[in-house]
């Protein structure tokens, strides 16, 4: 579904160039690419790859684990680096970036733990253990939850951006946390797969893996482009909702 906003008189020092609407048809040629990808995705992973020779056909949730994974850590880096801007700069533009990448980081970890979970069913025998890396991933969760509700806590737009970009510096070290918990601490958590000198997988496995990073790094771009333009076109009507209240304010004095 396509928003379109009235054309209205700008507010000076607020308004710049912007989207008029939350798509166009470059948002929908990428979404099709990321809708098709998915399609192939899923017959890549459920039919045409064969078991693994020790995990069976539960390796077959790995192509969907790993990917989804990938897609909430760059979510949490773009939020990490708008927060960072938002700090030096007082970038409005790098302020919802960095609120847009979250909302998506928060649904992508969220599909992290709940994969993770289904995976822990079939081959711990669990749906949870107090693992390092499941807790450090809820932790994870949490404070990303954490920075969505920090944005809620207050109108005023510079402290509500200056708050959760705080917040949002504390993303990226947790995902080193979550990243290295399986070194650092005895986990049942199986090590890395693909990212290491020596990778476990290979042919159609190794295939379909790396194109579940892919079809996640489009499937981010699509959600981001989307969730950005929503976020400016809200900005905006809050603006000129506050200008249209001291305007009226100004009248009744006057």
């Amino acid at each position: 579904m396509t928003v379109q906003v009235a054309h209205t008189t700008p507010v000076p020092g607020r308004d710049r160039e912007g989207p008029e609407g939350t798509g166009s048809a470059g948002s929908r040629v990428l979404g099709a690419i990321a809708l098709a990808a998915v399609a192939l995705l899923v017959v890549l992973a459920f039919v045409a790859t064969e078991g693994d020779v020790e995990l069976g056909d539960t390796v077959r949730l790995l192509y969907l684990h790993v990917p989804v994974v990938i897609a909430a850590y760059l979510c949490i880096l773009l939020t990490t680096i708008g927060s960072v801007m938002v700090l030096w700069k007082r970038s409005q533009w790098w302020d919802l970036v960095a609120s847009s990448a979250a909302e998506i980081a928060a649904l992508f970890t969220a599909l992290t733990l709940f994969t993770g979970s289904v995976w822990g069913a079939t081959t711990w025998g669990t749906w949870w253990e107090w693992d390092p890396r499941l807790t450090s991933t809820a932790m994870l969760f949490l404070l990303l939850l954490g920075y969505l509700a920090v944005r809620r806590t207050t109108l005023d737009q510079g402290a509500r951006a200056r708050r959760s970009a705080i917040v949002g510096l504390l993303l990226l070290p947790n995902v080193l946390l979550v990243n290295r918990s399986v070194e650092w601490w005895r986990s049942l958590h199986q090590g890395p797969t693909l990212f290491r000198p020596d990778p476990t997988i290979e042919g159609l496995q190794l295939f379909t893996l790396v194109f579940g990073i892919a079809t996640a790094a489009v499937l981010v771009a699509w959600l981001l482009l989307h969730r950005f333009r929503l976020a400016w076109l809200q900005d905006r009507l809050e603006a000129r909702g506050l200008e249209d209240a001291l305007a009226a304010r100004r009248a009744e004095a006057g």
